[in-house]
């Protein structure tokens, strides 16, 4: 599923949201850094990233053994389990809601080639939605709510991203699939996306408590439907290590605006992704490499609901377990 590049392509020359591994990936990681980079950084980041990426797809790393070395670097908090200061520091700012060596990692492109690495050893003849980093902002236990709800939580008219959200109000649904096409019922689709203002609840004291967050469980056909919002795309956190790295390295901070998902059933595979905006302009110029052609989305008008000026219907398609 990877690309490669001819000798004379450069990786602007390659559409930048199919999905990537192997050498493509390396070289839009190493093409992101910016001409204003710190000149030391510009020097050596090539070389780190090439040698992280090697690495990783030498030993076949997977994401349950990548997530166990970042909870490690978070839990422990010291500098001797560090690689960099900038390790260090992620862990000391990390905690329950907020994952800063996950986001470091993110925007070396190493979650995006761990995921990628998992998917291909898992991958079968029939293989399902492609998948997508979990990111830093998941949280545990969002309600469950009922089919047909919404996620948007307390919205009045003094939010201060009021206006964006009713222009931007979408109803969302679709089924959840196994590979052979039957529905799934009794799978719960978990859901989250960052608010008008680029900030998700836990990073936003305005915010209630799980705001655009929310699980659901697909009914006898296999079908979820929930309230949300377009996404909107939002530069990551620059009150951290991860955010001033950036910056030395005049990186585009951006990321498209996405919906996330996890998507879980019993006797399946479960899936992490997420989903595009197609008329975000970041598609081809995400901080965190994760954009794939096959989860870019197209929003349409919604007519003959007063809820929602958007819709959306998307299908979730699971591998079996073996």
């Amino acid at each position: 599923m990877g690309i490669t590049y001819s000798d004379d392509q450069t990786p602007e020359e390659v559409h930048p949201t199919s999905v990537k591994d192997g050498q493509s990936l390396i070289n839009q990681v190493i093409a992101a850094t910016g001409p204003k980079a710190h000149p030391r950084l510009a020097q050596i980041m090539p070389s780190l990233v090439r040698h992280l990426h090697d690495f990783a797809r030498e030993v076949n790393l997977t994401v349950p053994e990548w997530k166990a070395a970042v909870e490690m670097v978070r839990d422990f908090r010291c500098a001797c389990f560090a690689i960099t200061l900038a390790l260090n520091e992620c862990g000391q700012i990390s905690n329950d809601r907020r994952n800063e060596t996950q986001l470091l990692c993110d925007i070396l492109g190493l979650e995006s080639l761990v995921d990628e690495i998992t998917s291909n050893l898992l991958a079968s003849s029939n293989a399902g939605t492609p998948s997508a980093v979990l990111g830093p902002f998941y949280r545990h236990n969002a309600p469950l709510l009922p089919n047909g709800s919404s996620i948007v939580k307390n919205l009045t008219p003094e939010t201060p991203w009021f206006s964006q959200a009713i222009a931007d109000s979408a109803y969302i649904t679709g089924r959840v699939l196994s590979t052979d096409g039957r529905p799934i019922p009794g799978a719960i689709v978990d859901t989250w996306l960052a608010a008008p203002n680029g900030l998700y609840e836990q990073q936003d004291e305005s915010q209630t408590d799980m705001n655009l967050r929310g699980r659901f469980k697909t009914d006898q056909d296999g079908r979820f439907a929930f309230y949300a919002l377009r996404p909107t795309s939002y530069p990551i956190p620059f009150d951290g290590p991860a955010g001033r790295f950036l910056t030395l390295l005049d990186r585009n901070p951006n990321r498209p605006g996405h919906i996330h998902f996890v998507v879980s059933a019993r006797r399946h595979r479960p899936l992490t992704t997420q989903i595009f905006d197609s008329r975000d302009k970041y598609l081809t110029e995400d901080a965190v490499f994760a954009v794939k052609d096959e989860l870019v989305v197209k929003f349409l008008p919604h007519k003959g609901d007063s809820k929602a000026r958007w819709y959306l219907e998307y299908d979730f398609v699971l591998s079996r377990e073996d």
